[in-house]
């Protein structure tokens, strides 16, 4: 009998492990925060760095042209009207329009754009696919 309680005195008491899960799991939840953080950011600089249409723009500039100042008008014509015009028939028109804009350009005094030529700038702006 003695031996059974020796046996007994010698087990010894539940040990004390320490418990970090809290900590583990507040770790992985901040990182998951951060990442979910960073995508987001992610998303809305890709959202607003899209290659933003030109073309669209250069139509819209076209459109709104009001023809206050005919010189001016006819530089903005010309470079606009090269940078839309994509095929053949789009590019015969522009070098047309621009043909007739060149008198409008190398004088120091110049008159009002006349009818015709934004007549030839309206069906530009129609054959332009946008």
């Amino acid at each position: 009998m003695i031996d059974n309680e020796l046996k007994l005195n010698e087990i010894k008491g539940l040990a004390d492990i320490p418990d970090n899960s809290i900590f583990i799991f507040s770790a992985l939840v901040f990182l998951a925060l951060v990442l979910l953080f960073l995508l987001v950011l992610f998303i809305i600089k890709l959202l607003k760095n899209r290659k933003k249409d030109l073309r669209k723009e250069y139509f819209e500039i076209l459109e709104n042209l009001d023809f206050k100042d005919p010189k001016q008008s006819a530089y903005i014509i010309t470079k606009y009207a090269r940078l839309l015009a994509k095929n053949e028939r789009e590019q015969k028109i522009a070098n047309e329009l621009i043909e007739e804009l060149e008198e409008y350009k190398y004088k120091k005094e110049v008159d009002t754009i006349e009818e015709k030529t934004k007549a030839k700038l309206s069906t530009f702006m129609d054959i332009v696919d946008v």
